[in-house]
């Protein structure tokens, strides 16, 4: 992978929370199941900022459905891993594997 390729480590949680999601995954959904997982606050914003760039770089496809059946219901934009996208996510956890690989790091911060 060349310079840039790299994925962030909010990158990932977003990626990972689209597969988690599978045909349930938007924005607001993708912010809650981080949120749930991780104990960490998330502004909508930065969701769709991550979404933004993931998609540009060529990791999602998105697609918008029709409206809720309920009155005033929205459309909502749905994402999903491209091939490219599940090559990165694979590329970066086998990465951060690799560096952690025979270091003690179960042990850190206990004491």
């Amino acid at each position: 992978m060349g310079k840039g390729a790299f994925l962030g480590e909010f990158e990932q949680m977003v990626l990972l929370a689209i597969l988690r999601l599978a045909d349930n995954a938007y924005g607001m959904t993708i912010r809650q199941e981080i949120e749930d997982r991780t104990d960490r606050n998330v502004t909508i914003g930065s969701i769709y900022a991550a979404l933004e760039r993931l998609s540009t770089k060529g990791y999602l496809r998105s697609s918008v459905s029709g409206p809720e059946p309920i009155r005033g219901g929205r459309a909502k934009r749905t994402y999903h891993l491209t091939s490219a996208g599940e090559k990165a996510l694979a590329h970066s956890r086998s990465m951060m594997a690799k560096m952690a690989e025979g270091l003690a790091i179960d042990d850190l911060g206990t004491t």
